[in-house]
C-alpha cells in the first residue's frame, strides 16, 4: 500500500507538471516513466494505483454525499460538538449546498483536479500498454478494456457535475467538457470543451471499444467486484445511454446485463441483512470500488466516515464518537410505506440539538447502507432494472416498465402498481428510494428537468431551485480557466 501511495502521489505531481518526468517509489528513490511502465509488473502496479485514486475521489465527502443532499435524500445533523448542538453546514460543501459555489475558491476544486489525474492517469497506461513485451494480448486487451471504461466514467461523472444535462438543448451543442485522450507527457495542451453532444459521444466510443476487448477476468488481484468488467462497463454504458436519452440502447443494454450477467436480486428475506454485512458488499454489487487496506485488513477511512451510526444512544450533544454528519431526511423517510423492508434499513437514533436556543432531543434517521462497509457502491442490479423501466416507458412500453418496476417493490414489500397511468412518476419515485444514498437523486432530477424542493432539515437560505438553472452545475475552478484560456465558464460563475 505504502508503494502505491507513492505512485499515485506521484502521478497527481506529474500531471500537474509535465517537467516532472519521475515517479517516487520510496522515500529517495526516483523511476522515470518510461522504466516504471515498460513491464507488466509495473503497468499493473499503475492500474492499481489507478483505482485507489478513483476510489478516494468517488468516497470523498464532496461527491459520495453530493447529489442526495443537494437533491433532498440527506439532512445535517449537529455532528460538530463545540456548537452543542447546533447544526452547521460541513466545511467541505459549504458553498455547493446553498447553490453558491465560486470559482475562485470552488468546493470542488479537489474532485476537478482529481478527476483530470485519473484520466491522464489512464491516457499513460494507455499509451504504454500496447508495447509491452511480457504481456500476451489478452492481458494488454484486458487492460486496455478497463483503462478505456475508467477514463470514460471519470469524464461521465464530469459532465455531470459541469455541464447541463443532455436535453438542455434540443441537439446537446450547449457546452460540455474538456475530453482528454492523450496524456501531457507528449506536452501541455490548451483543449475546449467540448459540446455535450461530443462528449457523449466520445464517452460511449471509449465505452464500445473497451467491450470488445474484455477478457474473463481482470489481470489484477483481488475480488472480481472491485474492478472493471464486461458486465458493470455494460451498466455503465446502459445509464449514459440513459441520461442521453437514448431508450432503445439504455433498454437493450441494461437488459443485456440483467439476463446475462449472471448476477441476481436480493431477494426479500435477505434485503436488509445484505446491506449490514461487514465489509463485504451486497450480492447484487456489480461494482463497488472498495477501500483500499493495509496489512491488517484495516482501512484508515471509508464512506462509512459520512453515513455511519452508533448502535447505542449517544452522550448530550454528539453522536457517539463517530460523529457522523448525514442522515435521511424526513422527505425521503416518509417516502416508504409502513411495510417497506426498505424502512428497516434505517436506525433512528434521538440526538440533542439545538432549536431556537433550547436543547431538544431530536430523532434522526442513520442508514445502514454504509455501516462497516467501506466501499462505494458504484453499480448493482437494481440500477439496471430501473433503468429498463425508464426506457421501457419511454418506448410506449408501460406494462414492461411496470413489471421491472414491481420487481423491485415486491422485494422491498411494497404495494405493487396495479396501472401504468403515471408510469414515469413512479419509476422516478422508485429510483429515489431504492437507490438513495448512491449518488443519484440531483442527478435523476435534473435530466428530468425538475427542480429540487428540500424541506427537511434545509439549513439553507435557498431550499429550492427551479429548473432550468445556471446553478445546477458547478463553476470550472478559476485556477483551471488561468491555466488555460481556451476553457469557458459556465454561466453565472
Amino acid at each position: 500500500m505504502k508503494y502505491l501511495k507513492y505512485i499515485t502521489f506521484a502521478l497527481l505531481i506529474f500531471s500537474a507538471q509535465s517537467c516532472s518526468d519521475f515517479l517516487e517509489q520510496e522515500p529517495g528513490t526516483q523511476t522515470s516513466i518510461d522504466e516504471l511502465l515498460q513491464d507488466k509488473k509495473g503497468v499493473l502496479t499503475a492500474l492499481k494505483g489507478l483505482y485507489t485514486s478513483i476510489e478516494e475521489n468517488m468516497r470523498g465527502e464532496r461527491f459520495a454525499v453530493y447529489a442526495d443532499l443537494q437533491g433532498g435524500n440527506l439532512k445535517i445533523t449537529p455532528f460538530d460538538t463545540t456548537n452543542k448542538g447546533q447544526i452547521v453546514l460541513p466545511t467541505a460543501l459549504q458553498k455547493v449546498y446553498s447553490f453558491e459555489d465560486q470559482s475562485d475558491e470552488s468546493d470542488f476544486k479537489t474532485f476537478y483536479d482529481a478527476s483530470y489525474s485519473i484520466i491522464n492517469q489512464a491516457n499513460l497506461i494507455l499509451e504504454y500498454t500496447p508495447n509491452l513485451n511480457d504481456a500476451t494480448d489478452a492481458e494488454k486487451n484486458q487492460i486496455k478494456a478497463e483503462v478505456l471504461t475508467i477514463r470514460a466514467y471519470a469524464h461521465f461523472m464530469l459532465s455531470l457535475i459541469y455541464s447541463q444535462n443532455y436535453g438542455f438543448t434540443p441537439d446537446a451543442s450547449h457546452i460540455g467538457i474538456v475530453y482528454n485522450t492523450r496524456s501531457i507527457k507528449g506536452g501541455i495542451q490548451y483543449p475546449k470543451r467540448e459540446t455535450v453532444a461530443n462528449t457523449y459521444n466520445f464517452i460511449i466510443e471509449d465505452l464500445k471499444t473497451a467491450l470488445g476487448n474484455y477478457a474473463d477476468k481482470s489481470v489484477s488481484e483481488g475480488p472480481a467486484y472491485s474492478y472493471f468488467n464486461k458486465n458493470n462497463a455494460k451498466a455503465l454504458l446502459a445509464r449514459v445511454y440513459l441520461y442521453k436519452k437514448d431508450w432503445q440502447n439504455a433498454y437493450d443494454t441494461a437488459n443485456d446485463v440483467i439476463a446475462n450477467s449472471g448476477i441476481s436480486l436480493m431477494n426479500a428475506t435477505n434485503l436488509v441483512s445484505e446491506w449490514e454485512k461487514t465489509d463485504l458488499p451486497v450480492s447484487e454489487i456489480l461494482l463497488e470500488f472498495s477501500a483500499p487496506r493495509d496489512a491488517s485488513g484495516t482501512t484508515s477511512s471509508s464512506i462509512a466516515a459520512y453515513f455511519g451510526y452508533s448502535t447505542s444512544p449517544p452522550p448530550l450533544f454528539t453522536i457517539s464518537d463517530t460523529g457522523r454528519k448525514y442522515v435521511a431526511s424526513n422527505d425521503l423517510f416518509n417516502l416508504y410505506e409502513t411495510n417497506d423492508l426498505r424502512k428497516k434499513l434505517f436506525l433512528p437514533l434521538q440526538l440533542s440539538t439545538l432549536i431556537a436556543g433550547n436543547q431538544i432531543m431530536m430523532p434522526y434517521n442513520f442508514t445502514k447502507k454504509y455501516h462497516d462497509n467501506p466501499g462505494y457502491v458504484a453499480f448493482r442490479l437494481s440500477e439496471l432494472y430501473l433503468i429498463r423501466a425508464e426506457a421501457a416507458a419511454e418506448t410506449n412500453k408501460p406494462d414492461v416498465a411496470m413489471a421491472d418496476v414491481n420487481t423491485i417493490r415486491a422485494r422491498a414489500n411494497a404495494s405493487l402498481l396495479t396501472n401504468a397511468t403515471n408510469i414515469k412518476e413512479n419509476i422516478l419515485l422508485e429510483r429515489r428510494k431504492e437507490l438513495c444514498f448512491e449518488g443519484h437523486l440531483l442527478f435523476d432530477l435534473v435530466r428530468n428537468q425538475r427542480g429540487v424542493s428540500r424541506n427537511d432539515g434545509c439549513i439553507s437560505n435557498v431550499c429550492g431551485l427551479n429548473y432550468p438553472s445556471p446553478k445546477f452545475i458547478l463553476p470550472i475552478p478559476i485556477f483551471n480557466i488561468n491555466l488555460n484560456s481556451n476553457l469557458k465558464q459556465n454561466e453565472s460563475y
